[in-house]
């Protein structure tokens, strides 16, 4: 492990051009707008489990096309005061795990969505619950290249507005703040959360970890770990699918969506990260349009920062909504 990307002093500097599709906004408008013809029917099923403080329902609601999108729902026990929510997006090929398996949102206070994700949740951690019934084309083994052929029907417009999605469910709950929703994740979890960003309207905070999904030529460029292999890979196949597949990809690049974003962010990055190279990360970092900071690790891989990561976002939170400090 060691540091093969930019220094900091050019990571500070470094706002790259990044391709961003004419028909953006009409794309995900349209997609967004689509999705809301169908219910959001959230639905709360108490679960057993031998937490104390912490009360958890097994959650859904539907999300792209209708389709049923599981979470977990967490929240402090006997306390049913309106509060402000965390919803959280889960890493790469992870799902929402078994229920309690993160309990450190509710511990500070806060309600907390943990969002599975489609197709996703069977090689790591607890697994997933949410099936994806939308078929692709030809791909590389993964998510990354599905349906890579035309955005209509590539993996993360479902991803990304389930992600919406689930932030307009928590805001319905009458325990929540509609005011004081933040979005949180890391990895994929954080390319997701900079999508929310960029679509939800009225957040109150955004917390990218070490975020995936951003700034996608310079990441196949000089990345030789999966996920963004699956484009290099899927690429050495169908040579001359270049423009098309990058074409795609500029519609779901978390660049483009952190421009639009205007709530208050803090993000993290690693400086020896191979799997998410700290160049894609600054430049969805600086291209972000609402108030911004940065945590940096220089001597982590993509663990980043782990447990101090988390206490630095709950205390950064707290501050930020002045929602704790005298509870």
């Amino acid at each position: 492990m060691a540091r093969t990307d930019l220094t900091l002093e050019e990571l500070n500097n470094y706002r790259p051009t990044v391709a961003e599709p004419a028909d953006f906004d009409v794309f995900w408008n349209e997609t967004i707008e689509e999705t809301r013809s169908f219910d959001l029917d959230m639905r709360l099923r108490p679960v057993s489990t031998p937490y104390r403080a912490v009360e958890i329902q097994d959650a859904s609601f539907r999300g792209f096309a209708g389709d049923r999108i599981k979470a977990w729902l967490l929240s402090p026990r006997h306390d049913h005061s309106p509060r402000p929510a965390v919803v959280e997006f889960i890493g790469y090929s992870g799902g929402r795990d078994v229920p309690g398996a993160s309990l450190y949102w509710a511990s500070a206070g806060y309600t907390h969505l943990v969002v599975d994700t489609r197709g996703q949740g069977s090689a790591w951690g607890g697994g997933g619950d949410t099936a994806d019934p939308h078929g692709s084309g030809p791909h590389a083994p993964g998510f990354v290249t599905k349906g890579i052929e035309d955005p209509k029907f590539y993996y993360y417009r479902r991803v990304f507005t389930d992600a919406v999605r689930a932030v307009e469910a928590v805001r319905s709950l009458p325990d929540v703040d509609p005011t004081k929703i933040a979005v949180q994740g890391i990895s994929q979890g954080g390319g997701i959360t900079l999508a929310a960003a960029g679509l939800a309207s009225d957040l109150v905070a955004v917390m990218p970890d070490i975020p995936f999904l951003c700034h996608f030529e310079r990441a196949v460029d000089i990345c030789d770990q999966d996920p963004y292999m699956e484009i290099t890979r899927y690429l050495s196949v169908h040579r001359g699918a270049e423009a098309t597949a990058f074409k795609t990809l500029s519609y779901f690049d978390g660049v483009n969506f952190a421009k639009r974003a205007t709530a208050p962010a803090l993000f993290s990055v690693a400086l020896m990260d191979q799997v998410c190279p700290p160049s894609t990360v600054y430049a969805a970092y600086h291209a972000y349009g609402g108030a911004k900071e940065i945590v940096t690790y220089p001597f982590n891989d993509h663990e980043g920062g782990l447990g101090h990561q988390r206490l630095a976002q709950i205390t950064w939170l707290n501050r930020l909504i002045d929602f704790g400090l005298s509870r």
